[in-house]
Formats: C-alpha cells, sequence, structure tokens
C-alpha cells in the first residue's frame, strides 16, 4: 500500500531511518476510571505479530513529521481503539514516563530489535465504546492486579509489560 499522507515514510526510507537515528514513538495505556479518578480497569490490546505470535500490548505508534505530539497520541488511540473510544488526553501533555527501546536487548527493560525507538508513554482515560481496529484482534479490560500478573505480564513482549508496571505505579497501584 502506497502512503500518500505529508510526512510518512517509504517502507525503504523507514528501514534507512531506523538504521541511523531512533525514531519517536507515543505510547498509551487506556484505562477506565472510577468517578473520583481511580484506575479500574486498564485497557489491552491482543495483536498477532509478524511471526504469528499473538501477543498483549498498549496503543502505540510513530510520530509523523511535523505532526504534534497530541495530534500522534490522539490517531494512534483512534487507530487502535476505534472513532467512538472518547480518549481524554490530559491538558498537559505530560508523559508518566520516556521509554527507550534499544535493538539490542538488555540495555534497558525496553527491547525493539529493528530499531532504537524514544517513546513518550502516556495513561489515558477511555470512556466510549472501544472497537479494535486495524492490527488489533481484540481489546481486553483488566484490573490493575490482573495487568500485573505474571501471566499477563509474559504475554507482553519487549518490555512492554514493565512499561504497564510503571503505568500502575504512576497511578498508586504496585504489585
Amino acid at each position: 500500500m502506497t502512503e500518500t499522507t505529508p510526512g510518512w515514510l517509504s517502507t525503504d526510507e523507514l528501514e534507512m531511518a531506523r538504521g541511523h537515528m531512533p525514531i519517536l514513538y507515543v505510547e498509551a495505556v487506556p484505562v477506565r476510571v472510577d468517578d473520583s479518578g481511580e484506575v479500574t480497569s486498564v485497557g489491552l490490546l491482543l495483536r498477532i505479530g509478524a511471526d504469528g505470535t499473538i501477543s498483549r500490548t498498549l496503543v502505540s505508534g510513530r510520530v509523523m513529521h511535523h505532526e504534534r505530539v497530541r495530534d500522534a497520541l490522539l490517531r494512534h488511540l483512534e487507530k487502535d481503539l476505534g472513532p467512538v473510544a472518547l480518549p481524554r488526553v490530559p491538558a498537559s501533555l505530560q508523559p508518566f514516563t520516556v521509554a527507550e527501546y534499544f535493538p539490542t536487548a538488555g540495555i534497558t527493560p525496553y527491547h525493539d530489535p529493528r530499531q532504537h525507538a524514544v517513546s513518550l508513554a502516556y495513561i489515558v482515560p477511555v470512556t466510549g465504546d472501544c472497537r479494535p481496529r486495524q492490527d488489533a484482534l481484540d481489546l481486553v479490560w483488566f484490573s490493575p492486579q490482573e495487568a500485573a500478573s505474571p501471566a499477563v505480564q509474559n504475554e507482553m513482549p519487549g518490555g512492554r509489560g514493565a512499561l504497564l508496571k510503571q503505568a500502575l505505579a504512576h497511578v498508586g497501584h504496585t504489585y
């Protein structure tokens, strides 16, 4: 498929860039909150990887050239959760952490064999009806305790389980 959106790289251009420089990403942990703002559940996507493996993951994607971080975050939330997820992106766009993914495992808890990537990670409450789209098979809501369990963590490759636990700790759920 040919991408016609300005600021998007062709497959060859992206591979060349990945080999020479870090690529900027955004990641979002979709959550449901109660009336007092307490996180009651965490949404995790179920995907099939290029190698055929099934895994759980977060909303994530690249920031395009000349795209605001807020716009990239909203674009990826809509792409992965559907147009009526109704995300509530905070007015102050302060990430809960910056995750650095390296192609060499073990440098940080985060690993991406394709590239060196820098990811701004956010916790985003969603209030609408989430229907996964694109390459996501399903979206499953877990309690914070279930999301932090070893069973769920083991289904999250590349260090995303560690990122999820960091997000939970950021909102007061340490396990």
